[in-house]
């Protein structure tokens, strides 16, 4: 038995908006059609031949004899045709055996003799009457489309005002909630909305009313349009699904047209769920000038807000959107009434990682050396969709090398893939390139190792990948949430260690610290103008400027909030930070430049080094739940400020 939802009683369905007049000029579409039949009549030749007088070839001879004949014209095929004296036309057929002897007759006889091939064709004559009614065929059609006020005018006849949301009833989607691991908070909160309009009578006794929208706000990747699947899957009413991009064309009040015309197909329904992704493309901030009033944009969000909460209310109808912009809505969008509730979609946690990997692995064939626990520790910061590209990336790597079963290397190297880029062969470097690489990885991972506060050293590698010549990984022991003053400055000597050891080891810098300056620079200077760590400047803070996207962060602001000799002293704090940050994994290198010299060693004999081999060449007790340096590979790269990938270029 079908799911689909049945109309509602006749005293339920809201009385529908008059359609609008239709214009008064589409009566001109009849003199339009019957000027072109006229021009269409003479132009076309088929349809100016008069009807001939058929004549057997006794009845010719008599005319020829009687001189009644004026013309004849003689074809291939033994037809013939003519004129008579009278002006009619007549057609005949003459015999093959007739010969000259007709001819001299004929010439005798003063007859204009002509030779041609077959006339037009009965196909030739239907096509051109075809051509004649084409234009009554047309404008008849459009006549009759403006006459209903189908969408209005010619968009109507068009179909351009039509929306363009898909329908599922509960039969169709095969996501359910099931198949969207964690979130369980977001899940809860969807999934009342769903059980209101499955029950709406267990909360009308409460006196509860179904909210009216929900937003889900979240980073890119995370999982909101998934969600949206789910509710498909879960709910029994109708699910329309449309994208906000789909509301706006190049025709002005098409937009607006499509929103009435979506809402007006909901309420057909006695309930139903309107999900409208990427919101953000209609619901941006109205902008207050009278140059953009008439915006398209600004006309679609104003009926959006008409039909979620104006003076005809929509019943029974809720809207589910989602959006990683959630800045730029405009304000009436997110008052209750509109979008009562706004639900978060985070970046998952530990065990939401474990549960997503178990989802993305169950059609997979996993050696018994894999630990997703192990591997969901080792992807801090990976949203839903970079886990499940993770384990689609190693099952590649296991198909590259003539396996069906993938093992636990396939994931560090599909980390490794997804996070450094490609890993190209160390025969890229010459000697003495590989050499000073190895000492300013051997100097990140030292100063790494001798900071108390740091994270664990995971990897350390001169093997180029992507755009970097080594990498020294790092991976956080516990999610951290809240960063102290002392990891904070542990982090920046870590960021100057390559280099540090570059001046201690070599003699000079070189362009391989860039990275690691910038990183450093940025994350002191967000020390300086944001967390307030400047004994210089106080508990003062400039944020630089807002995030576009949640999850990075936005471009800086357009002029500075202070004044000139503040940015002087937040420039000179900065480079206070700095120097002695790089003072200190100066120090650092020279008391253990024997640990030094090992590690860089080790590190050209075999290009890779685990984390507890760093560990146990430094002489200090490695992390407390350190199992093998190659299971911790991805650094955090949510949290740039406090983490993330350490190494020079």
């Amino acid at each position: 038995m079908s799911k689909s939802a049945s109309p509602p009683p006749q005293g339920d369905k809201p009385n529908a908006p008059a359609p609008p007049p239709p214009p008064s000029w589409r009566h001109w579409l009849w003199a339009i059609a019957i000027g072109l039949f006229i021009v269409l009549y003479f132009v076309v030749p088929a349809t100016k031949v008069s009807q001939p007088v058929s004549l057997n070839y006794t009845q010719f001879l008599g005319r020829v004899s009687a001189h009644k004949v004026k013309t004849v014209t003689l074809s291939s095929d033994g037809s013939a045709q003519g004129t008579l004296s009278d002006g009619k036309q007549y057609t005949t057929v003459i015999p093959s055996l007739a010969g000259s002897s007709l001819l001299d007759e004929l010439e005798t006889d003063g007859v204009r003799i002509t030779a041609t091939t077959p006339g037009t064709s009965f196909g030739s004559e239907v096509l051109s009457w075809i051509i004649l009614l084409l234009p009554f065929l047309i404008f008849g059609y459009l006549w009759y489309r403006m006459s209903r006020g189908a969408g209005g005018a010619l968009q109507g006849a068009l179909g351009v005002g039509k929306s363009r949301a898909k329908v599922f009833d509960a039969d169709q989607p095969k996501t359910t909630f099931r198949d969207v691991a964690g979130y369980e908070g977001a899940k809860r909160e969807i999934a009342e909305v769903v059980e209101f309009l499955k029950n709406p009578d267990r909360y009308r006794r409460a006196g509860a009313v179904a909210p009216r929208g929900v937003l889900m706000v979240g980073p890119p990747g995370t999982g909101k349009t998934l969600l949206a699947r789910a509710v498909a899957g879960e709910a029994g009413v109708p699910f329309f699904s449309v994208t906000g991009s789909s509301f706006v064309e190049l025709f002005v009040g098409v937009g607006a047209a499509r929103v009435r015309d979506l809402f007006a197909e909901a309420r057909k329904r006695p309930a139903a769920i309107i999900f409208v992704d990427e919101i953000d493309a209609i619901g941006q901030r109205r902008g207050a000038s009278a140059v953009v009033a008439n915006d398209e944009r600004e006309q679609t969000l104003n009926q959006l807000l008409s039909e979620m909460d104006g003076f005809d209310m929509s019943q029974g109808i809720v809207v589910l959107a989602a959006t990683n912009r959630p800045e730029i809505l405009d304000p009436a969008l997110l008052r209750p009434g509109r979008f009562d509730r706004q639900v978060t979609i985070p970046l998952p946690t530990l065990e939401e990682r474990v549960a997503i990997l178990k989802v993305h692995c169950r059609d997979k064939h996993l050696d018994h050396s894999v630990d997703l626990s192990v591997v969901a520790r080792g992807t801090p910061g990976f949203s839903g969709a970079d886990l499940a590209n993770l384990a689609n990336e190693a099952a590649i790597v296991a198909v590259r090398h003539n396996r069906s079963v993938i093992a636990a290397g396939d994931f560090d190297e599909a980390r490794d893939r997804i996070i450094l880029g490609r890993r190209e062969g160390s025969n890229v470097l010459l000697p003495d390139e590989k050499h000073a690489v190895a000492v300013h990885e051997a100097g990140h991972a030292l100063v790494a190792a001798y900071s108390p506060k740091a994270d664990p050293v995971a990897k350390v590698t001169i093997l180029p990948a992507g755009q970097a010549l080594g990498v020294t990984e790092q991976l956080p022991l516990v999610e951290r949430h809240l960063y102290g003053e002392d990891y904070l400055h542990d982090q920046l000597a870590v960021r100057l260690g390559g280099r540090a050891a570059e001046l201690v080891e070599l003699g000079q810098g070189s362009t391989g610290a860039a990275n690691d300056l910038s990183t450093a620079t940025d994350l002191a200077v967000r020390m300086v103008r944001e967390f307030g760590l400047s004994s210089e400047l106080g508990p003062v803070g400039y944020p630089e400027g807002g995030s576009v996207f949640l999850g990075g962060g936005g471009a800086g602001l357009s002029s500075r909030p202070f004044a000139e000799e503040t940015q002087a002293a937040i420039d000179k704090e900065v480079s206070n930070l700095l120097r002695a940050a790089e003072q200190r994994a100066v120090k650092l290198i020279e008391e253990h430049r024997d640990q030094l010299h090992q590690l860089v060693e080790l590190l050209v004999a075999n290009e890779t080094v685990d984390g507890k081999d760093v560990y146990a060449i430094a002489g200090v007790p490695g992390p407390a739940d350190a199992d093998g340096g190659g299971s911790t590979v991805a650094p955090r790269r949510a949290a740039a400020s406090a983490s993330g990938k350490k190494g020079g270029d």
